[in-house]
């Protein structure tokens, strides 16, 4: 026999509140956060490999959250930052962009100066 169990709409907002709480703790974690597909050390995606990549040839000192390890915390960064995509790399706070933007910025010599600037090189 299948149990119904309803949830009103004050639940939901409540549990959208709880997860944006959980990522705005991931950002205000470190100076740098990226938000990514697998861990550094095993990327589950290349333009996540690229990223962690990039900002390890920097030197760059960063946090990391796994998005495979909440489904929850995956669905609702998307509607948070209002990127679409991952990795998703946030300094100081503030959303930088995702890989294709990271790695301009790497080519360019501007995310070493704000990786510089967030005191993480």
């Amino acid at each position: 026999m299948a149990t119904t169990v309803e949830t009103s709409g004050a639940d939901t907002a409540v549990d959208a509140t709880d997860v944006n709480e959980r990522i705005r703790k991931e950002i205000a974690s470190s100076p740098v956060v990226l938000f990514m597909k697998g861990t550094p050390d095993f990327p589950q995606c290349g333009f996540s490999a690229q990223t962690v990549a990039a900002l390890q040839h920097l030197g760059a000192r960063f946090h990391y959250v796994n998005i495979f390890e909440d489904d929850e915390m995956r669905d609702a960064l998307k509607r948070f930052s209002n990127w679409p995509t991952y990795p998703q790399l946030f300094v100081k706070g503030e959303l930088v962009g995702g890989c294709d933007i990271a790695m301009q910025m790497y080519r360019s010599g501007e995310l070493k100066q704000v990786l510089q600037a967030a005191g993480s090189i």
